[in-house]
């Protein structure tokens, strides 16, 4: 996957679980990104970058807000399916990557696949998405590492 320079950012605002890059295309939300702790936080450029700040923020402080932004949503038929089906898990649930692909008629994997190419992440929420075994499965394309972090910090956000 190739990596946007993070100048090309209209936000990113700090939380505590990742500073995160918001990026936007006319007047479309294209990409959140969660970058390092440490960087830089940058002030949103226009309105929309300002809208979604503030969406991000009413999260961080109520896990159950409901976003309502407008999503540049790309991907495969498949993934847009698999993110369909994450954007109906409330706040405060899970369901397993096994759940969804047999209600998609999918593979495990596949599921995972798509939650790993998730460009919107929050927004749809993927760190919902769990092992059938109750643990917390990957996340952004990784098994442990800063990635599980956020993961589990989301999670006890919501379940907490």
């Amino acid at each position: 996957m190739k990596v946007k320079p993070e100048d090309d950012h209209q936000a990113r605002l700090p939380t505590p679980f990742a500073v995160l890059g918001i990026r936007i295309d006319e007047d479309w939300v294209t990409d959140i990104e969660y970058l390092p702790l440490d960087t830089s936080p940058m002030g949103p450029r226009g309105a929309l970058a300002k809208e979604v700040c503030a969406q991000l923020s009413a999260y961080v402080r109520d896990p159950r807000f409901v976003f309502d932004l407008s999503l540049h949503i790309g991907g495969t038929l498949h993934q847009r399916r698999v993110w369909r089906a994450i954007e109906a898990i409330p706040s405060g649930t899970t369901r397993s990557y096994a759940d969804i692909a047999a209600e998609l008629k999918s593979a495990p994997r596949a599921v995972g696949q798509a939650c790993g190419a998730n460009r919107l992440p929050i927004v749809i929420p993927c760190h919902r998405v769990i092992a059938k075994n109750g643990g917390l499965g990957g996340f952004m394309n990784a098994s442990d590492g800063m990635p599980l972090s956020i993961k589990q910090w989301l999670l006890n956000h919501e379940l907490g």
